[in-house]
C-alpha cells in the first residue's frame, strides 16, 4: 500500500503523541522531523527511527522526501507555518486551533485555495470510535431530538507571565487552549451557527481568561460548556435528547461511552487501545491526501472557520475590557 510520507515541525508533547501513533496505520509514515533546536531534533528522529531531522523548519518544507507536514508549533505560528508549508507544494494538518482568530483563518484558506493544497485542522477527537459510535446512536434517533449538548474541559495551569498559555500577544487563554474542545464537540452533535451566545468568565492578573461559562443558545437546543486554567473540570460530555442520553466520559480523549433511557443504561460501547487515539485522524487525513482531496470531510475548513466566530465571540464576552 501507498503510504503518506510525513514530516513534523515541532518537537514538543503533542508531537511526540503524533509520532508514536503513526505506527498504528497502515499508510502513513514518518520521514522527517524540524525543532527550531538542531538536537532537539535529532533525538526526536532518533527516538522515533526517523531518517531526516533539521534545525529549522525550512528545510523540511523543501524536502523531496515530506508528502504532508504535521504542524505542531504553538498555535500562534500555524498562519505561518501552514502558509509556508502549502507554499512548498505540501498537504497540511495542523494542530488545533487551527489560527487565532477568523481573519487569519480566511487567509489560511485562501492559501489553501491558491497553492490548491490539502489542509485541515487537527480536531483528532472527531475521528475516535466511541465519538463515532456516539454519532451513529444520535442518527439512529435512539435519543430523540437532541435538546441539549453539556461539556466541559480544564486543568488547572498556575497562572505566570512567562507561559505561552497566558500570554495575550500569542492567543493565551483557556478559550483558545482548552475550549475549544468544548465548543467543537457542541458544534459536532449541534452543527451550525447558534442564535445567541452567553460567556461568563474570570480573568487572571494580566486580563487574560482563565475561567469561561458558555451558553449556546441554537433555539431548539442549547449548548452548556465550560472551561478552566483553575480547576480540573469533570471533562465528560452528555449529548441529552427527548428520549435519553449518551455520557463520554473524557470526551477529548474518549474511548468509551454509554446510551440511557432515564436512569437505565441500554447500551454501551468501549474500545481497547493502546494508542492516544491520534491513529484514526492520521489514517483518515493519510488516505484524503493519497485520494486527492483538497479537505476533510471530517473537520471541513468551513467549520475551522465557524469555530474560530464563535471562539472569538466567546471571548469578548469572557474578557471584555
Amino acid at each position: 500500500m501507498k503510504k503518506v510520507r510525513w514530516g513534523i515541525i515541532g518537537a514538543g508533547r503533542i508531537a511526540h503523541s503524533f509520532a508514536n501513533d503513526i505506527a498504528a496505520t497502515s499508510n502513513a509514515e514518518l520521514a522527517a522531523v524540524a525543532a527550531r533546536s538542531g538536537d532537539r531534533a535529532r533525538s526526536f528522529a532518533a527516538k522515533y527511527q526517523i531518517p531526516d531531522a533539521h534545525e529549522g523548519y525550512a528545510p523540511l518544507y523543501e524536502n523531496p522526501q515530506v508528502d504532508a507536514v504535521y504542524v505542531a508549533t504553538p498555535h500562534s505560528f500555524h498562519l505561518r507555518n501552514c502558509q509556508q508549508a502549502m507554499q512548498a507544494g505540501k498537504a497540511v494538518l495542523c494542530e488545533k486551533p487551527l489560527v487565532l482568530n477568523p481573519d487569519e483563518c480566511l487567509a489560511l484558506l485562501r492559501a489553501a485555495q491558491d497553492s490548491g493544497r490539502y489542509l485541515t485542522e487537527g480536531m483528532w477527537t472527531w475521528y475516535l470510535p466511541a465519538i463515532r459510535k456516539a454519532q451513529q446512536w444520535v442518527a439512529a434517533g435512539r435519543i430523540g431530538e437532541i435538546q441539549h449538548v453539556k461539556a466541559d474541559f480544564g486543568y488547572p495551569l498556575q497562572y505566570s507571565t512567562d507561559l505561552r498559555e497566558y500570554d495575550a500577544r500569542v492567543g493565551g487563554g483557556c478559550v483558545l487552549e482548552m475550549g475549544i474542545y468544548p465548543i467543537a464537540i457542541a458544534r459536532l452533535f449541534l452543527p451550525g451557527k447558534p442564535g445567541k451566545i452567553k460567556a461568563v468568565g474570570r480573568t487572571a492578573a494580566n486580563g487574560v481568561e482563565d475561567d469561561v461559562s458558555i451558553i449556546l443558545d441554537y433555539g431548539h437546543a442549547l449548548a452548556t460548556l465550560g472551561t478552566s486554567f483553575r480547576c480540573k473540570l469533570q471533562n465528560w460530555a452528555y449529548i441529552i435528547g427527548t428520549q435519553g442520553y449518551i455520557a463520554i466520559p473524557d470526551f477529548w480523549r474518549a474511548d468509551q461511552c454509554s446510551l440511557y433511557y432515564l436512569d437505565e443504561r441500554i447500551d454501551s460501547f468501549e474500545e481497547q487501545r493502546e494508542t492516544f487515539g491520534l491513529n484514526y485522524q492520521i489514517q483518515q487525513v493519510s488516505a484524503d491526501i493519497l485520494a486527492g482531496r483538497k479537505q476533510s470531510e471530517v473537520v471541513p475548513l468551513a467549520t475551522s472557520l465557524a469555530l474560530q466566530e464563535d471562539m472569538l465571540a466567546i471571548r469578548r464576552l469572557a474578557s471584555p475590557q
